[in-house]
This record gives structure tokens, C-alpha cells and sequence, in this order.
């Protein structure tokens, strides 16, 4: 979700997008720019198909239910500007990048088939979604449930401490303690069959060796075969073929050869017939190239039944490998497998053979590392208590801004006992709970018992202001991050999106005039008179077309003299408010 980086990075960017026959929108293109952008317009405008879109070039699952009524496919595509470890990503997932950006496709038909495609190239949905992860983060009042996930909270947590070389060294360690117990255990269960596994495993190895088969040998033994076997009608109609070319005198090479000298002799008369005499001479020349080589082929081809009999038997041992421990119908590929699975038995025997002091060895390496793993997760666990109060003070402050005074967040961390091996995960021995209360003196409760779903989007907002400054993400979208709040709340939210903005790009769908004020760019959609959005629909509004929709949003009245006075005054208080911001 968030990946830290402590020094302000490059972010990637949405430019451009294009929508075709999503729900009430028939076309549109719309044009982002950074800082903040806000989508405002009536309701069933189309404002959350934008959200929809996106969501679709991003990987999300489709529905044939998006696509247009009358229409056959829906079409959406997003432009990005990419920074250099997206572009990275991308070409490494086989996408097209022009001018560092890169276009995301999705078309979805009214028979529900889908198709995506990353830079001009069909993908899966699932490598898009992957990527989207560093690209665009989206917030709607169900995706913010996410945040009560406890894996998610640790990922916000690690995100935000400065602890990244202790992770990475806590994974190594896990990483080969993992596998180091599994040999044991896997050991363990070996030995207790021993003599069975060995004799079995020392078949495999010795046929295999006795064999001894290479990569590719059976197609290259089956080809001999047949050009053995066929030896008589090679011949045959090698020698046929050479007879019709050039064997006699009014043979087909003879009178292309004679062609031949008398195009040379009018070469230089016509630049456009020099052209023609140029292509008929090289293709003379590769043809008497091809009789030559075909009697050179016919030289050499002579029938061997000794080695005729010798390859059939080595095709007939490698078979019998394959029928005897391969797997599966494909002959190639059991072969190929058999090559890994003589060589992992190998390994395997050395264990059993070592049996009882091979056990030993590998528990008392298990126990070193365990000792070292036991350090690192414990330096992890320090790291993210401490981590864990700046991270709850810093959220609730932002809180405090946002109109929630007396809320407050709490990140706990719980560790489960260093002593026992299978306490340990991927992520350490630790737990992480975010709590909460909107209550001075309330009490601490997991986020979702205690927030509720406005509440829940502004912890979220809160969070990524924080973070926003060290993470890779370049865009946020947030949908209903207004919902339940009004007045003065409604304009904190709408300044800390602001700041949010600061950092990355950030699109907000909304219905407060408190928040849309704030806009750096700020689109209105609205429908026709047929209930459809078009291109014409879509559009940027500034000075006294931006103050009518503000005056909208206030009142439902955009002719509204004094609905648009107070909407100058407002405009006028949020943009001394973000000089004071920005001084």
C-alpha cells in the first residue's frame, strides 16, 4: 500500500483520462493537472463512474452491468506520467512507455468479457492491480474498512518508522530460518523411512546416471531416426529434384542461368529494369547455392543400420526413464523435470546418508539462526514502539486539524513470545492494533467498534497526510471523505486535502462547497437533456463559473445573488487560508 522513502521522491502522475460507455457517460476526456482536483455536479451526474473507470484500469473486477444501455462495450483508458522506478515496473511487465507515460486500457463488452492492456500489451488484471499499488491509492467509505485490517495497520506503521535496514535484515534471517526448518522437518520424516526413501531414491540417481540423458537429446535422436529411416526416399527424390533442375541441358537451372546472361547484357540500359535484374540475378545465385548444397546433402546421405539400431535403442532407454519416473503426459517436459529431481535426490541421500549427525548439524545451525533471528525481531519490536507513539501523536493531531478535537488514536503493539519458533511471521512477532475514540477520555476501542464510517474516512485522510511525504504513491482519490461532515469540519477536510496536495496529486469527488473550494483545479459534470454525459459535460470551471457552482453547492442555486457572495467569501477565505498554508 505505502513503501517509505525518506527523502522527497519523484511521483508518478494521471494525465489524462478517457471514458467510453460507462454507465450514464457516453464520451468523455478528462484533463488532470496536480496538486488538488474536485469533480463536483448534481446527483446521478455521472461523478462516481469517474471513480468507476479508474477503478477499471486499474485491475478491479468488471461487470457487464457498467456498460452504456444500447451499447455493445464499454472503453476506459488512463494516461500516467511515470517516475523512474514506475517505468522501471512497467517495462518490466512488457508495457510501452512514450515520453515516459504510459496508457492503461480497459474495455469490458455487454456479454460481461473483459480485456486489459498495460502500454499497448494484453495483461492480466492481477499484474495491473500489482502495479496500480505504487500508482493510485483510491478512498471510498468502503475501501477505508481496510484500515481495521491488522496487517494493514502494520503496513502504515512500517511504512512511517525509519527501520526499513531492520525489516530487510529481519526478512533475510526468517527468510533462511524458514527454509532450514523445513529441511529439518522434511529430514525428520526421511529418516523415520530411511531405508525405504534411500533405496528409492538411490534407484532414481542410478538410472538416471546410467542413462545419463542431455538436454534436448530425445528430439534430436528421434529426428536421426527418421532421417535414417527414410534414407531410400530421401534419395530418391533428393536425386529427382536435382535431375528436374539441372541435370539436363534444357534443365531449369540451364535456362535461368541463360536468363541470366542475357539480363546482364542489358544492365545499365534502364535503371527500373536494373532493379529487376538485380533480384532475378540473386535469386539465380541462391538457387545454384541450394543445387550445390542439395548434392553435397546427397553425398553424405548413405544408409547406417548399425547406427539405425544404436539410436533406437538409446531412444528406448530414455523413454523407459521417462515411463519409469516422469511425470505427467508431455515426454519433454518429464524429461526436463527428471533433471531436477535427480539432482534434489542427490542432495536428499547425502542428508539420509549422514542420517542421525546430518539431523544434528542442521538443528544446531537452526539454532544459531533462531539466536539471530530472536535479536532482529526483538530490535523490530523496539523499533516500531517507538515508531508507533510518534505515528499515534502525529494522527491525532492531524485529527485535532481536521475538526476532531477530542479524537484520539492510539498504535498498540503487542509481541507474542520471542521463545517459541512458531510465534514467528513473515512480519516479526508483533501485532499491531490501531485504536480509537471521538470522546475525551473515552475509551481506546479498535477502529471498527469505535469510528464510524465519516469518522473512519477521516483517520484515513489524517494517515496519508502523514505519510504522504515519504511515500511513492503519486495520485489519491477520494470518494465520500466529506460524507457527514458540514461547516467548519468540512473546510478543515478540505485543507488538509490541500496539504495533502502539497505531496502528490490528489482527486477528490465531493458535494461540500467547503472542500471544492480549495481546489486547484476544480471539473464540474453534468448531465444533458437526455440523462447522458457527454464531452461537452465535463468541464474545468474558473472565476465566475467556479463561484456559481460554489454558490450551487451551498444553496442549490447558482443565479443566487447572495448564494454567490457567499460563495466569493469563501473562496476569498480559502485562499488566504492557503497562502498562510504555504508561508
Amino acid at each position: 500500500m505505502v513503501h517509505l522513502l525518506k527523502s522527497r521522491v519523484q511521483k508518478s502522475s494521471l494525465s489524462e483520462l478517457t471514458i467510453r460507455s460507462l454507465g450514464v457517460i457516453e464520451s468523455a476526456e478528462i484533463e488532470f493537472g496536480d496538486g488538488l482536483t474536485v469533480l463536483t455536479g448534481e446527483t446521478g451526474a455521472g461523478k462516481t463512474m469517474v471513480l468507476t473507470a479508474l477503478n477499471l484500469i486499474l485491475g478491479a473486477k468488471s461487470d457487464a452491468d457498467f456498460v452504456r444501455n444500447g451499447d455493445e462495450r464499454l472503453v476506459v483508458s488512463g494516461k500516467f506520467k511515470l517516475n523512474e522506478v514506475m517505468v522501471t515496473k512497467v517495462e518490466e511487465a512488457g508495457g510501452f512507455i512514450e515520453d515516459g507515460e504510459v496508457i492503461l486500457n480497459r474495455s469490458v463488452t455487454s456479454q460481461g468479457k473483459s480485456k486489459i492492456s498495460l502500454g499497448g500489451v494484453v495483461t492480466t488484471a492481477s499484474q495491473v492491480s500489482d502495479l496500480a499499488e505504487d500508482l493510485v491509492e483510491i478512498h471510498a467509505q468502503a475501501s477505508s474498512a481496510r484500515l481495521s485490517k491488522s496487517s494493514i495497520q502494520c503496513e502504515l506503521l512500517d511504512a512511517f518508522g525509519d527501520y526499513q535496514e531492520v525489516l530487510k535484515s529481519y526478512g533475510e534471517s526468517y527468510a533462511e530460518f524458514i527454509v532450514l526448518r523445513k529441511r529439518i522437518t522434511d529430514l525428520k520424516v526421511q529418516l523415520s523411512v530411511r531405508d525405504i526413501e534411500m533405496a528409492k531414491l538411490q534407484g532414481l540417481v542410478g538410472d538416471f546416471a546410467k542413462v545419463a540423458p542431455k538436454q534436448g537429446e530425445l528430439n534430436s535422436v528421434e529426428n536421426e531416426i527418421n532421417r535414417l529411416g527414410s534414407v531410400e526416399d530421401l534419395n530418391t527424390g533428393v536425386v529427382a529434384a536435382l535431375s528436374a533442375i539441372s541435370s539436363e541441358e534444357n534443365s531449369a537451372l540451364s535456362a535461368l542461368n541463360t536468363a541470366k546472361k542475357f539480363l546482364e547484357h542489358l544492365r545499365g540500359k534502364d535503371s527500373q529494369l536494373d532493379g529487376l535484374i538485380d533480384n532475378f540475378v540473386e535469386l539465380v545465385y541462391e538457387i545454384n547455392e541450394t543445387n550445390s548444397g542439395m548434392e553435397r546433402y546427397l553425398a553424405r546421405l548413405e544408409a547406417d543400420p548399425a547406427k539405425f539400431d544404436q539410436l533406437q535403442t538409446r531412444k528406448n532407454e530414455i523413454l523407459a526413464l521417462i515411463k519409469k519416473y516422469g511425470k505427467g503426459n508431455d515426454r519433454e517436459l518429464a524429461l526436463e523435470n527428471l533433471f531436477t529431481e535427480a539432482a534434489d535426490a542427490t542432495s536428499k541421500l547425502l542428508d539420509l546418508q549422514g542420517g542421525d549427525s546430518k539431523l544434528a548439524e542442521l538443528t544446531l545451525e537452526s539454532e544459531k539462526i533462531f539466536g539471530s533471528l530472536r535479536k532482529i525481531a526483538k530490535s523490530l519490536t523496539e523499533a516500531r514502539r517507538l515508531a508507533a507513539k510518534e505515528l499515534s501523536n502525529a494522527i491525532t493531531i492531524e485529527l485535532t486539524e481536521l475538526a476532531m478535537p477530542n479524537s484520539k488514536l492510539s498504535v498498540e503493539v503487542t509481541s507474542s513470545s520471542e521463545e517459541v519458533p512458531t510465534n514467528y511471521s513473515v512480519t516479526g512477532l508483533d501485532e499491531i492494533a490501531f485504536l480509537f475514540t471521538s470522546h475525551k477520555e473515552g475509551k481506546l476501542l479498535p477502529l471498527n467498534k469505535a469510528a464510524s464510517g465519516g469518522e473512519l474516512s477521516r483517520v484515513m485522510l489524517a494517515i496519508e497526510v502523514v505519510l504522504a511525504k515519504n511515500s511513492t504513491v503519486g495520485t489519491y482519490i477520494f470518494d465520500e471523505v466529506d460524507a457527514g461532515v458540514g461547516g467548519k469540519a468540512a473546510v478543515e477536510v478540505g485543507k488538509r486535502l490541500a496539504q495533502l496536495a502539497r505531496n502528490s496529486q490528489v482527486i477528490v469527488i465531493t458535494h461540500l462547497a467547503q472542500v471544492a473550494s480549495w481546489a486547484d483545479q476544480h471539473l464540474v459534470v453534468t448531465k444533458s437533456e437526455n440523462g447522458s454525459v457527454t464531452q461537452s459535460n465535463v468541464v474545468e470551471v474558473t472565476g465566475s463559473e467556479r463561484r456559481k457552482e460554489i454558490a450551487r453547492l451551498l444553496s442549490g442555486q447558482d443565479e443566487s445573488i447572495s448564494a454567490q457572495e457567499h460563495a466569493g467569501e469563501l473562496l476569498e477565505l480559502v485562499a488566504a487560508a492557503r497562502t498562510e498554508m504555504i508561508g
